[in-house]
């Protein structure tokens, strides 16, 4: 294409496309769901929300959904940058169905070179659950994470104080607590651990002993110990949201997600989702409360800090065939 100033545009082939949808489904998502479909026709790639992968006992609202499909929005925006394409988002567009989050045009008026480092960062940023360090994370580096959330509409705030942290320790166990007893809630996650196929938690991802000193877990007891007693290591935990707690705000929180862990991760630090106590809505209350210092709609809370031991070796979880994801 050329435009009125004489500029050519030239549009991504589909080739470019598949390599592009591929990276982007490297990101987060809840479970592992991987609840995102895509949809190329006439130059525009689609976003949809696969509602038959979403959590009818976990995620009722389809928060947590939203928020992976954020994740691959921007996952997909991160890889055409790295490969020197540019991207055009149109996000909740008026006129389609609502499980068209957004629109994405991807094209370029110039080649770039291929940022490979960018390319190796998708590929290497993971999940570890492994226990957090004593080491302490700096507050100028919270400072600059929670900064990159405002670049994509939402915000954040770092949980910092003892007796905010402690607060939260508190309230998380109560989250577990009222959680642990809904029988339709346990077998879900339970239908989410150790599949067969590209989806779901391989039992090699998680600890399988939980510590008795730390907080418990929302899973079955020697699979996953996801809430760790935050006062007692270096680690401190990130509350990521908006104004709003509708599908816009998710959608732009998943993106937030997204970009601060993979800066998180170029860093040499883990993030690890904590969003147990936000399912709970009188606890995501009490958070926005009494926790945070200020007037944020938590949607998420992510678990940041070292580990002293390297993700290189770790497994990777599965991921969905591109013939699953991509309509073409």
């Amino acid at each position: 294409m050329t435009n009125r100033l004489g500029t050519r545009t030239e549009r991504a082939p589909a080739a470019v496309i598949e390599r592009l949808v591929s990276l982007a489904c490297l990101a987060p998502s809840v479970h592992n769901t991987q609840p995102w479909l895509w949809r190329y026709d006439g130059g525009v790639l689609e976003l949809h929300a696969d509602l038959r992968r979403r959590l009818p006992a976990e995620d009722p609202h389809g928060r947590n959904l939203t928020i992976s499909c954020g994740a691959v929005l921007h996952h997909l925006q991160f890889a055409a940058r790295a490969l020197g394409w540019e991207t055009t988002v149109d996000r909740l567009p008026d006129g389609f169905p609502e499980t068209v989050l957004a629109r994405v045009t991807v094209s370029r008026r110039a080649h770039h070179a291929v940022a490979r480092g960018d390319i190796d960062l998708l590929r290497s940023r993971c999940t570890d659950r492994r226990r957090f360090t004593a080491w302490p994370v700096p507050a100028d580096r919270l400072a600059d994470l929670c900064e990159r959330a405002t670049l994509w509409g939402a915000r954040a705030e770092a949980v910092t104080t003892d007796a905010a942290r402690f607060r939260l320790e508190l309230l998380a166990n109560r989250a577990i607590s009222f959680l642990e007893v809904e029988g339709r809630r346990l077998l879900e996650q339970d239908r989410w651990i150790d599949r067969d196929g590209p989806d779901g938690i391989p039992l090699e991802l998680l600890p399988d002993d939980p510590d008795p000193l730390q907080a418990r877990s929302r899973f079955r007891p020697g699979v996953l110990e996801d809430t760790r007693l935050v006062i007692h290591s270096g680690e401190r935990v990130i509350a990521i949201g908006g104004d709003g707690d509708d599908v816009g705000s998710w959608l732009r929180t998943g993106e937030a997600m997204s970009d601060l862990w993979l800066e998180a991760t170029r860093t040499g630090m883990s993030v690890v989702p904590m969003t147990q106590p936000i399912e709970v809505e009188s606890t995501r209350h009490e958070i926005a409360r009494t926790v945070l210092t200020t007037s944020i709609e938590p949607h998420l809370l992510l678990r940041v800090g070292w580990q002293a031991i390297g993700r290189r070796d770790l497994p990777r979880t599965p991921r969905r065939p591109l013939d699953d994801v991509l309509q073409r």
